[in-house]
């Protein structure tokens, strides 16, 4: 069983679905640390939001694709908090509308550390940390950590420009799976949500010019984009020991958005 105050480590925490993820995690009473990349106040803010609610949180500054820092964000989040039982793979970086034949190394090295390499970092020493607990003789198998990934319909469903963000995403979805099988006997679940059109900053343009928007939620059938705390809700289901028995899966919550391919033609 996973204790109701269990602690959880969000990135990405800062801003969009991180953000609602770790305002949820902390209103729900557990403690929660945060990361951000670049924005100190925006990872302020969140944790002061928690706090102010009655909850403990920590915001820090982390790039997720680089190893040595991953390890000082656990080695930090253990110290104020204990081990982390919970983790919701938040940050990354967003498609860059680049062409193949245009596109830098460095550009899909980029996107790759940030949406790939970064869950796979935290998730490892995730689970290294949780590793004492799982071994210890006696105990039920069931209920030892959580991981939820925020992958996106576009880890299946392509665009042109999106190589990048795309495989980053592909890929996301084989981690997760290969993880669920690779860690069902030491109880731990891995799971993953992957949203469609969602009102975050990633999808600020449309935010800020309501003809777009208009235009976008058109070809969504159930008629409107997302809210980031839509997208909370069913990370929190997941981490929750109401999902005990859903491990290996992506739920994803789009409005039907994905359904749409091959329509009309």
């Amino acid at each position: 069983m996973i204790a109701d105050n269990a602690p959880a480590l969000v990135t990405g925490g800062e801003s969009g679905i991180g953000r609602a993820c770790a305002l949820a995690l902390g209103k729900a009473g557990h403690p929660v640390v945060l990361t951000y990349y670049a924005d100190a106040a925006a990872g302020a803010a969140v944790a002061g939001e928690i706090e102010a609610g009655g909850g403990r949180a920590l915001a820090f500054r982390c790039d997720v694709g680089d190893e040595r820092l991953v390890d000082l964000l656990f080695a930090q989040a253990e110290s104020r908090f204990g081990l982390m039982r919970l983790l919701v793979n938040s940050a990354g970086l967003n498609m860059s509308g680049t062409a193949l034949e245009d596109m830098a190394l460095a550009q899909f090295d980029r996107v790759l550390r940030a949406d790939l390499y970064g869950p796979f970092l935290t998730c490892r020493r995730f689970v290294r940390g949780l590793a004492g607990i799982a071994a210890a003789p006696g105990r039920t198998a069931r209920g030892i950590g959580r991981v939820v990934n925020i992958s996106s319909i576009h880890e299946r469903a392509p665009r042109p420009g999106g190589l990048d963000y795309d495989a980053a995403k592909g890929g996301l979805a084989q981690l997760t799976t290969t993880l669920a099988l690779e860690l069902a006997p030491r109880g731990i679940a891995v799971n993953a949500v992957a949203p469609g059109m969602i009102l975050t900053p990633m999808n600020q343009s449309a935010l800020d010019h309501p003809d777009e928007l208009k235009a976008k939620e058109a070809a969504i059938p159930w008629g409107r984009a997302g809210r980031p705390e839509e997208v909370a809700d069913l990370v929190l289901f997941l981490l929750s020991d109401r999902a005990d028995y859903i491990t290996g899966s992506t739920v994803t919550i789009d409005g039907a958005l994905s359904l749409t391919v091959a329509q009309g033609a």
